[in-house]
Order: structure tokens, then C-alpha cells, then sequence
């Protein structure tokens, strides 16, 4: 099979497009035709870690992958003889966190169920490749913004709102929450943060927000550029600052709660750029610049 295959860490040049082969799955594995797989910023992270540091990450679960791509949607093409809850055929997304393996690849072959990732049918009113940019932004989003116990008509600030966090941020806040949502973005953004739901977008290149005379029951930082100190002046008493370099858990029923979102119409998939298996390493470059829009897929299938 074709695949992506980083031998060391570095620049976008050490992720080579080649053959390997194709895996088997063991009695608990399913193995999955990928369709559509994503660039991250953890992908980029991660490509260019020094091997030693993952001594230390490994006792949070973060594994080397000799294959990139943290998310995925396919298609089930054989299961192991143990495996209850998939079968042939089934179309599914998920992550391959904890794995040693990644989802740049033609075929990907995991655990039905593993402690740090997840996999599930994938809604069914959706591309694949909008279904694979769900897992990581969505729900790194919703995990972060429930601990903000948000209540309807809440107001919420969003900052970094048309990013792959973001974006499933805004639309969350709003049609999930019921809250009141601010979202802050750079000029070139603001029609498409408009409109996911935001009731007011401020242009964080013309108007500084900090002297906002605004009060937020939540503010979140989205991008990981917006400390909880610039956020005291915009929080009402008993505010709750929540930033995206919170540690998250992956947990199958809130990625179960993005699928039934998706499929009742309340939140949709923002792809800026796709890139074919054998261009993973300019999707790379692009995201490096940091001027991506939602989220970045790589087509496979």
C-alpha cells in the first residue's frame, strides 16, 4: 500500500510517500480503507520532536508514529474474529492517538477499542473528508467548553475563532450551548466565522480586545495565543477562562455527540485546502504558515 513514512523528525522533508505493506488485522482489530485523513498541528508537532523527548510523553500515552495523521474516515474492509462492534462495509471515523501507527496511509489497521483514542460510524450526511477533520477539532472543542459549564444566553468569547478548534468552538458554543458567541479573528476571516453562528465578530487586527468594554461569562483561547492575564478585564465576576493547551481525553460518546450534531444539521465541517497521500508534506508547509482556515484534509481514496 501507499503510504507516508517519517524515519526521523525535522522539516516537511522527512515524511516520504512510499510503498509498505499492507497490514492484518489481529482478532481485536479492524482494518480500515482511509478515505480521508487530516493535517493537524499536532502533526506537526510531533514531526518535529526529538525521539528522546518521547520518553517522557509516552507516560501520557503519546507514542512515535513511523506513519503520520492523527484523524481519519473510511471504510471497514475486514475485522478480526473478536471484533463486536464493527463489521464489513461499515463507513467510520477516529483518531489513532496512543497508536503507533497513523492514518497517512491507503490502509490503517487499529483496535476496536483502545484507552486513548476512538472510532465510531461516521455521520451519515457527510464526505469523508469532511467526517475526518471532526475528531481532533471537535472534540478538543466540546471537552474544553463543557468545563465552562455554559448555560443558555451565557455570553462566550472565542478567540482564534476560524481555526480547526475554533470554528467547532463557535458553532458549539452557539447551537449546542445556547450561548450568546464573540468570535475574534483577523480580517479575512470574519464573513466565515459570521457565519457558523456568531452573533458579533471583532477583527483582532483593527481592535484590540483587551479594551473591550465587553463582559464574557467564558472566555476561550482557541489557538493558545490569549493568556488567562488579558482575560481578567473581559470576565464577569466568577468568569471561567478556558485555553486550548488544556489536556484533553478522548472519550467515544462525545465523538458520538459530534456525529448526532452533524446529523441534525447544528454543526458542519470548515475545509480550507485538500491535498493528495503523495502531498502530505505541503499540507505540512501550509499549515506551517498559520493561515489556515478550519481544517486541512488529505484526500487517499
Amino acid at each position: 500500500m501507499k503510504a507516508i513514512v517519517s524515519t526521523k523528525h525535522g522539516p516537511p522533508e522527512v515524511l516520504q510517500f512510499t510503498e509498505i505493506e499492507k497490514p492484518t488485522p489481529r482478532e481485536n482489530e479492524v482494518l480500515i480503507k482511509v478515505h480521508a485523513a487530516t493535517v493537524t498541528q499536532g502533526d506537526l508537532m510531533l514531526r518535529k520532536l526529538h525521539p528522546l523527548m518521547y520518553i517522557p510523553m509516552s507516560l501520557f500515552g503519546v507514542k512515535r508514529k513511523r506513519i503520520p495523521g492523527h484523524e481519519f474516515a473510511g471504510e471497514v474492509e475486514s475485522v478480526g474474529a473478536n471484533v463486536t462492534h464493527f463489521k464489513t462495509g461499515d463507513q467510520v471515523f477516529g483518531t489513532t492517538t496512543g497508536l503507533s501507527v497513523g492514518a497517512n496511509a491507503e490502509y490503517l489497521c487499529l483496535p476496536e477499542e483502545w484507552a486513548t483514542g476512538v472510532l465510531a460510524l461516521k455521520p451519515v450526511n457527510i464526505s469523508y473528508e469532511e467526517a475526518a477533520t471532526l475528531p481532533v477539532g471537535g472534540m478538543t472543542a466540546l471537552y474544553i467548553l463543557r468545563k465552562g459549564n455554559i448555560q443558555r444566553g451565557h455570553k462566550v468569547l472565542v478567540y482564534g475563532a476560524s481555526g480547526s478548534v475554533g470554528t467547532y468552538a463557535v458553532q458549539l458554543a452557539k447551537h449546542h450551548f445556547g450561548a450568546q458567541v464573540t468570535g475574534v479573528c483577523s480580517t479575512t476571516n470574519l464573513k466565515l466565522v459570521k457565519s457558523l453562528g456568531a452573533d458579533q465578530v471583532i477583527d483582532y487586527t483593527k481592535d484590540d480586545i483587551t479594551k473591550s468594554r465587553q463582559i464574557y461569562d467564558v472566555v476561550f483561547d482557541a489557538v493558545g495565543k490569549f493568556s488567562s492575564t488579558k482575560s481578567k478585564g473581559l470576565l464577569r465576576e466568577n468568569g471561567v477562562f478556558l485555553t486550548v493547551q488544556t489536556t484533553t481525553k478522548e472519550e467515544n460518546k462525545n465523538l458520538v455527540t459530534l456525529k448526532e450534531l452533524v446529523e441534525v444539521g447544528k454543526i458542519k465541517a470548515i475545509i480550507d485546502r485538500r491535498f493528495p497521500l503523495e502531498q502530505v508534506a505541503d499540507a505540512h508547509r501550509y499549515v506551517e504558515t498559520g493561515r489556515k482556515k478550519g481544517n486541512i484534509v488529505i484526500t487517499v481514496a
